[in-house]
């Protein structure tokens, strides 16, 4: 005799529903949800069987998985004309698919159209209520169940609790599942109840539930401990994971390595991070993207970018978004010229870089200040289709305007269709480091005028900053009242530092002062600075000594106090006080910041330091700058010794000055391009007002454009004058 086999067997004795209802029941466990309903349909098709109240709640939960209103609506005809509106579970089943389709009014019909209703129906019609963030609604009908008499139990409160918009009533939804004596045996109800203290940003609250509770899932404690992190105490939130991972039968997921990464970041701890890093090696998540991403980003932002770069490399199939971060961090870290090499590389391997990777190429070639590389950037993004793209657009200008060419950064703005906040924000920033004030405040008229945006701290930081670039004081006081008054915008350091930059370098001292110490106290530690610097602008001796007191008691470890007040007294003539406060740096074991200047030539960069005699055509570049001062002493230069910090004769203070890092760069520029060639230097100190006078007098005897970003702003030098008006 033949036999068959079981499966063939069983396939002969049993209905076809049931066979039709199996296949329907695997494809929807499996998550196949447009299979499913194909089957349904096949069914109707091809036999006279309908389904019933096993049939209907898998298509509808497969309709909800798909989103599909329509599939949905024609199911709901469908159940109608066979007469299911009695079956409980049917209609329980559509009234949850019409909610998680987003329509509330059809689930709300059918809740209300029900017959008979029991728990789960209630449950499935509040947790509709706060899925589309109706609390009142789901408040009122939980309500209307305990009026009822009806059984409340776990399921009922957790969306609710999830769900609640304020305190008041998260208070209340605590209290009232206390009561009914839910907390201690319903786990998932704890946690969204520590989980609503949490985002309130109650981690005490949080506390008390979780300490109460005598069994505790790993969501349990990734609640508290993001609690802790968010609430900025690290140490507790470590010292809960280390208690966690000494238990039995608890083990750390990815979501909560994900939390315990970001309080390495915020703590900033590298060993932390280092131990963070070894227990993911040792859970097995090292390989999964979204992991090796963050262990990059936590290095980096924990200031080791070595290590960064070791997990970089030791992935072997690097993903776009494990490049741009590794991109970004060398970015934002100052490694421009180590982003730049990776971003070649990436180039070589074919895939193609997003937006996100673009933009911070951009920022890198902004600091490197290398208009040539910005230019070939920008012919890539026009190729690749991301010239239309927002952010790209925001960071072209932003790039044109750190490397020297405003025109196009003008050029990339004038082509931006749909301007959001940034995009205005990073072209009245460029209009303010190049001391352009009135084109930064028509600008920002203009955006005020055609865009209808909430303001934020940045562009306000860029107004400010345009005010005192150019000397705008009572635009920038009317600018800073304003923010508070108008836009409430809180004051943050940015804009108190700008605002007394803005007062010092106008010489306004007593309102500068004044300013000061009307100004929080936890702020005031961090504008004394700027207002140091005025003092060596204009030589306030008597003023600058309280104000570097003031500093090297608030920041001792600072080197660039102790060169400005040494500086200040220099320009004094008082050597033996600027000798004291050059010995105080060194026997703090500081050292002065080397200033340094560079050009590119030809797509090359060019480094110089002070007195520099490295470069392979020395010989000649000291030739040329000796040619040039020649001239520039025919046409009037006399250079301005007062500013050496050394007691020198004169003769040799000027031959001190005559090698200063941006004179060696302009002369290596002159050389190597056509007459008529505008040259950009870039330097990592502010100029000194003597060579700002030599790059005046050079612009006009060499008939060339000289542009010079020097650690403050950018100067503009053409026919002997300076952009910056003598204001800087």
């Amino acid at each position: 005799m033949r036999h068959l086999p079981l499966t063939s067997m069983t396939a002969m004795k049993c209905p076809p529903l049931y066979i039709v209802n199996l296949r329907i029941r695997n494809s929807t466990i499996n998550g196949h949800f447009a299979d499913t309903l194909k089957i349904y349909s096949s069914m109707l098709r091809n036999t006279r069987i309908h389904g019933n109240s096993h049939t209907f709640p898998l298509l509808f939960k497969s309709c909800a998985a798909l989103t599909s209103l329509y599939d949905g609506t024609k199911l709901h005809a469908h159940v109608l004309q066979l007469g299911f509106q009695q079956d409980i579970f049917v209609q329980t089943s559509l009234l949850d698919m019409y909610s998680k389709c987003s329509d509330l009014a059809s689930a709300r019909n059918v809740f209300d159209e029900m017959l008979t209703r029991n728990v789960i129906s209630w449950n499935t019609m509040i947790s509709a209520y706060c899925r589309g963030f109706r609390v009142k609604e789901a408040v009122n009908l939980l309500k209307e169940m305990w009026v009822l008499g009806l059984e409340l139990s776990a399921s009922t409160f957790i969306g609710v609790v999830a769900a609640c918009t304020n305190i008041q009533l998260g208070l209340s939804l605590h209290c009232f599942v206390f009561k009914l004596r839910l907390l201690q045996c319903e786990i998932p109800l704890a946690n969204s109840v520590m989980n609503m203290y949490v985002k309130f940003g109650l981690i005490d609250g949080a506390r008390s539930v979780f300490d109460t509770l005598d069994e505790r899932s790993i969501i349990s404690w990734t609640t508290i401990i993001d609690g802790y992190i968010n609430a900025g105490n690290v140490g507790e939130a470590f010292n809960l994971f280390n208690r966690m991972r000494q238990l039995v039968g608890v083990s750390q997921d990815m979501v909560l390595l994900v939390k315990i990464i970001s309080g390495c970041v915020q703590a900033g701890n590298l060993l932390l991070a280092s131990s963070v890093h070894s227990l993911v090696l040792k859970s097995g998540y090292d390989g999964e993207d979204l992991m090796d991403n963050l262990v990059l980003n936590m290095y980096a932002k924990c200031g080791d970018i070595v290590s960064a770069r070791r997990v970089f490399e030791m992935v072997d199939e690097k993903c776009i978004f494990l490049w741009t971060s590794m991109i970004a961090a060398y970015a934002q870290y100052g490694y421009p010229a180590e982003a730049l090499d990776l971003f070649k590389r990436l180039l070589r391997t074919g895939l193609k870089p997003n937006e996100a990777t673009v933009a911070s190429i951009l920022s890198a070639c902004a600091d490197l200040g290398s208009l040539s590389v910005g230019k070939e950037i920008e012919h890539y993004v026009k190729l690749n289709g991301l010239a239309s793209n927002r952010q790209v657009q925001t960071s072209l200008i932003h790039m044109f305007c750190k490397c020297g060419s405003i025109e196009k950064a003008e050029e990339v703005f004038a082509r931006v269709l749909d301007r959001d906040l940034a995009v205005w924000s990073s072209m009245i920033n460029g209009y303010a480091i190049h001391g352009m004030g009135n084109e930064a405040l028509t600008l920002f008229h203009q955006m005020q005028i055609t865009d209808f945006f909430s303001l934020d701290h940045v562009v306000f930081t860029s107004i400010l900053l345009a005010c005192s670039h150019s000397g705008f004081v009572e635009d920038g006081l009317k600018y800073f009242k304003s923010m508070k008054k108008d836009y409430g915008i809180e004051p943050g350091i940015e804009h108190y530092t700008c605002l007394v930059d803005l007062l010092g370098r106008a010489g306004h001292f007593d309102l500068a002062l004044k300013t000061i110490q009307e100004m929080p106290v936890q702020v005031q530690a961090q504008v004394w600075a700027p207002l140091l610097s005025a003092c060596r602008k204009y030589r306030n001796i008597e003023l600058g000594e309280y104000v570097a007191r003031k500093l090297l008691d608030l920041n001792p470890g600072n080197t660039s106090n102790y060169v400005l007040m040494a500086n200040i007294y220099t320009s004094g003539g008082k050597w033996k006080e600027a000798s004291v406060t050059r010995s105080m740096m060194r026997s703090r074991g500081l050292v002065k910041e080397p200033g340094w200047s560079q050009v590119e030539i030809n797509g090359y960069i060019h480094v110089f330091i002070a007195g520099d005699r490295s470069h392979h055509q020395s010989a000649d570049i000291y030739k040329k700058l000796d040619e040039l001062n020649i001239k520039l002493t025919e046409a009037g230069y006399i250079a301005e010794i007062d500013m050496v910090v050394h007691d020198l004769e004169n003769e040799e203070k000027e031959e001190s000055l005559k090698v200063h890092s941006e004179r060696l760069a302009v002369a290596w520029g002159l050389i190597s391009t056509d007459p008529g060639t505008t040259l950009t230097i870039i330097k990592n100190l502010q100029t000194c007002g003597d060579c700002h006078s030599f790059l005046k007098f050079t612009s006009k005897v060499t008939d060339r454009h000289l542009i010079v970003r020097d650690g403050q702003r950018f100067h503009h030098f053409q026919f002997g004058f300076c952009s910056c008006k003598d204001f800087w």
